[in-house]
């Protein structure tokens, strides 16, 4: 077993992609729109199925808005260097919640980062060949 994809439900499609594509240098690796019952699907990620995992956003007509539940968390992404992935961050316009540096009582190095939509992604330094 292995995890395929995480689905996050956005307010405005386009810019949920752009903030994936742009901020966190996400590719767009397919769309699906179904009218007969009003939502679209977007499916991105730094790879594709089976080798990666994917992200699914999916809008559903006319609802621009949704209640962040209490359970909900983060979505984890590996960065060679948190404190240089927060500059590039910010340089394209995102929001970054927690400035990187030490996770509290241990020396993994993370930053938080907050999607349009008020979702939080987790950057956590790793010595990965991975880009952002």
């Amino acid at each position: 077993m292995r995890i395929l994809h995480t689905m996050l439900r956005v307010g405005n499609l386009q810019r949920s992609i752009d903030f994936y594509t742009t901020v966190l240098g996400m590719t767009l690796l397919r769309q699906s729109d179904n009218p007969e019952y009003k939502y679209t699907l977007a499916f991105l990620g730094y790879g594709s199925n089976p080798e990666h995992a994917e992200l699914e956003l999916t809008y559903n007509y006319g609802v621009e808005q949704y209640e962040m539940g209490t359970a909900y968390g983060h979505i984890a992404i590996a960065v060679p260097d948190a404190y240089a992935a927060c500059e590039a961050v910010k340089a394209r316009g995102g929001n970054v919640t927690r400035e990187a540096g030490p996770v509290k009582g241990g020396k993994t190095v993370i930053a938080f980062v907050q999607d349009p939509d008020g979702y939080k992604i987790e950057l956590i330094q790793r010595s990965a060949n991975v880009t952002i």
